[in-house]
């Protein structure tokens, strides 16, 4: 696939940052700001739809104020499981990848400054994936209405019980891979939509990576609307059925 990045491609940080963003306009020039004000040594890919709003402009102009700010704009929406691996492809192909790479929602849900402690996670335990869990001690959701908790937590106990996951929260999308696992993962990853959670956990435990969990408050979208689509259930659920069957 080839690539046609806005940005530094040529960077050296130890962590990369993905966030894949349709009609984030009101958030992504702070969340930035956010990221760059960990005074982490880190870079940031945006992976965006073609935001209808301008959100890829204000990133070109956040550009001018960090040089380890990129953009891929995406002719169209095309999924969050495609963004996240063209995403880790873009890192993969640098001269010197991150050895972490983070993802993460673009509207505030999960907070930029959990970002060190899921990496310190990562440090200490040498996993393949850390995961900001929402249902581990210490970690809780605000806002949701009832029907989405509902939701949430029937995906979650559907991958626990049909892959065997020892997971307390294997859909969550805040989350930190070291490098060496993605490059022994992406080769496998064809996820479409949200069940990219579920294939990325799986891959890990294929192929003999830990997974390990820390706490996060997750908070309901504090502007617009859910992403969430009956058709990303669907597929996470289509996804689910499909690696039974092949377990």
């Amino acid at each position: 696939m080839s690539y046609q990045l806005i940005g530094n491609s040529d960077l050296n940080a130890e962590v990369g940052v993905i966030l894949p963003t349709y009609g984030e306009a009101d958030n992504i020039a702070r969340l930035i700001d956010d990221i760059e004000n960990l005074k982490l040594d880190v870079s940031i890919l945006v992976i965006d739809d073609s935001s209808p709003d301008g959100t890829a402009e204000i990133v070109q102009q956040q550009q001018t104020k960090y040089p380890h700010v990129m953009l891929y704009s995406r002719p169209k929406k095309t999924g969050l499981g495609t963004a996240i691996t063209d995403g880790v492809k873009i890192y993969l192909s640098t001269q010197q990848p991150p050895k972490y790479v983070f993802t993460m929602d673009a509207d505030y849900s999960h907070n930029p400054k959990d970002i060190p402690q899921l990496l310190s996670t990562m440090k200490e335990c040498d996993c393949g994936i850390v995961i900001g869990s929402r249902y581990v001690e210490g970690g809780k959701i605000t806002g949701w209405p009832f029907s989405r908790k509902v939701i949430s937590k029937t995906a979650n106990y559907i991958a626990r019980a049909s892959l065997g996951l020892k997971l307390k929260d294997c859909t969550s999308g805040f989350r930190c891979y070291s490098t060496k696992f993605l490059n022994e993962a992406i080769g496998s990853l064809h996820s479409q939509t949200y069940e990219i959670q579920i294939e990325t956990v799986r891959q890990a435990t294929l192929k003999k990576f830990n997974v390990k969990e820390t706490p996060i408050v997750f908070v309901n979208r504090k502007r617009g609307k859910s992403k969430l689509s009956s058709t990303e259930i669907k597929s996470f659920l289509s996804y689910t059925m499909k690696a039974v069957w092949r377990s």
